[in-house]
């Protein structure tokens, strides 16, 4: 089997137990971010199978993207990440 070169690690386990690997993640041409797509990449960058600039740079994601996703999944959850719930999470 040939395993192709990644830079850092190429399996993180999370908190419940699951094994994350880069097979997990969005495609690198993803435009349309829904929830799932966005918790993977928070969590991929959360416990260190990306980096914050490979995620960025990968997914073509601003610094203000990216922190508000962490932000909002840190303050309300997972439902905060969708885009119909934006309005009722946004910060005043």
């Amino acid at each position: 089997m040939f395993l192709k070169k990644v830079e850092g690690p190429r399996t993180v386990t999370l908190p419940d137990g699951r094994v994350m690997t880069h097979a997990d993640l969005p495609p690198p041409e993803t435009r349309r971010w829904v929830a799932s797509r966005k918790l993977a990449v928070v969590r991929a960058v959360a416990y260190g199978l990306l980096t914050q600039d490979a995620a960025k740079s990968r997914y073509a994601l601003s610094d203000d993207e990216l922190h508000e996703w962490v932000r909002a999944l840190a303050e309300h959850g997972e439902e905060a990440l969708k885009a119909t719930a934006v309005q009722r999470f946004r910060q005043p």
